[in-house]
């Protein structure tokens, strides 16, 4: 079983920059990892993902040109670098382990993940 825990959440303001971390802890290895994300209102929505091995990343459409997922060499830590914050961004961010792999991808649909973090808070003022 594996354990997930972010951080690194806050309060930036538009046009910002933030890095969430994500521990991971235990024996269990999977193929894919990622983020997710909650607004208030509004259901989960994938935000990144990345192939373990190897490190083809995949990005929601929204994000795309604004924030990289990105792991160390230990693959114990995942990160989520976001630069250019929208308020639109603000909501409870969350790591996952155990994306469904998709040929060379990693499933951006909350419900194909099998472990989830606690998440960590990211507000984005205007």
């Amino acid at each position: 079983q594996i354990q997930l825990v972010e951080s690194g959440g806050g309060s930036v303001q538009a046009g910002g920059s933030l890095r969430l971390s994500c521990e991971a802890s235990g024996n269990f290895r999977t193929s894919c990892m990622g983020w997710f994300r909650q607004a208030p209102g509004r259901k989960r929505e994938g935000v990144a993902g990345i192939v373990t091995i190897g490190g083809h990343t995949t990005y929601g459409e929204s994000v795309k040109g604004r924030f990289t997922i990105s792991q160390d060499n230990a693959k114990t830590t995942l990160y989520l670098h976001m630069d250019n914050l929208k308020p639109e961004d603000s909501g409870v961010y969350y790591c996952a382990a155990a994306l469904t792999r998709i040929g060379n991808s990693c499933s951006l649909n909350p419900k194909s993940a099998g472990y989830w973090g606690q998440g960590t808070q990211v507000t984005v003022s205007s």
